[in-house]
């Protein structure tokens, strides 16, 4: 059995994905243009990412005004309650600009440090992935009711499929280029879909064996990270270490290693 808190912010989660999600879906103006800039001329803010997160910001407060947040787009408050709530508005920004559908909200609870509950919505795909904390991982879509996530069973390296993704700065793109080309004739292939969060739910659903990237910052990761492991994933970054900004990884128990082992090998943390 879960934690009634867990439940709680779960619940509270869901519902604010939902409601920024169709925000987003439905709202998306015809003329939508880049609001600011961030770590490059091409990494993007818009209007609707603004939006999306004082929705799920004003949503989450009303109903727990003691917590705490971490978001994309500037949200931070320390909170007293011992629940941080980590957001990512819009994961996949340019896609969501160009018209693209793979794009997400995610939203994941800590308490105490510890990621307890995660939601992960892809409107344009119908599907919202969710977890919390020893409950397992599960997603509602175009089937009937919830269905239980479960990562592929293990398949060596060379039939891996795995996803990445690459940074908007230019000397670290290349370098990024430099290992992905490193890596293709090891897998079966390498796909990049633009939203790390639902990369980290596909490898939960069982339609990646593997994602690894470099430049995550927490609201990235957190959601997605919790939803890949309950679903029998594994993850983590540089070897011996969790998910971070210089490497995150998540992986098939028989994928996970070895692709670890070859990102360290091929210095993938490095400018």
């Amino acid at each position: 059995m879960t934690d009634p808190l867990h439940q709680e912010l779960l619940g509270l989660a869901q519902e604010a994905a939902h409601k920024a999600g169709a925000l987003l879906r439905d709202g998306r103006p015809a003329d939508l243009a880049v609001a600011a800039t961030k770590s490059s001329p091409i990494d993007v803010v818009t209007e609707m990412d603004i939006a999306a997160e004082k929705l799920i910001t004003g949503l989450i407060s009303e109903q727990r005004p003691d917590d705490g947040f971490l978001g994309e787009e500037g949200a931070s408050v320390e909170g007293t309650s011992g629940v941080r709530w980590v957001i990512d508005p819009l994961d996949g920004t340019v896609n969501y600009l160009y018209g693209l559908p793979t794009w997400s909200v995610s939203i994941a609870a800590e308490l105490h440090g510890e990621t307890v509950a995660g939601v992960v919505a892809a409107p344009m795909r119908g599907e919202t992935f969710h977890a919390v904390l020893g409950g397992g991982a599960w997603a509602t879509g175009a089937w009937e009711g919830e269905r239980r996530l479960t990562c592929r069973s293990a398949a060596p390296l060379e039939q891996a499929l795995v996803s990445t993704g690459f940074n908007y700065v230019t000397e670290v793109r290349s370098h990024q280029a430099d290992v992905a080309q490193k890596l293709i004739p090891l897998l079966r292939d390498i796909r990049r879909g633009g939203s790390a969060a639902v990369d980290l739910c596909d490898v939960a659903a069982g339609r990646l064996d593997g994602y690894y990237e470099r430049g995550l910052n927490p609201w990235d990761l957190a959601a997605g990270d919790l939803i890949a492991r309950e679903a029998g994933a594994l993850t983590g970054g540089r070897l011996g270490e969790r998910p971070a900004r210089d490497l995150a990884i998540a992986g098939t128990p028989g994928v996970f290693e070895p692709l670890q082992r070859l990102l360290e090998e091929f210095g993938a943390w490095h400018d």
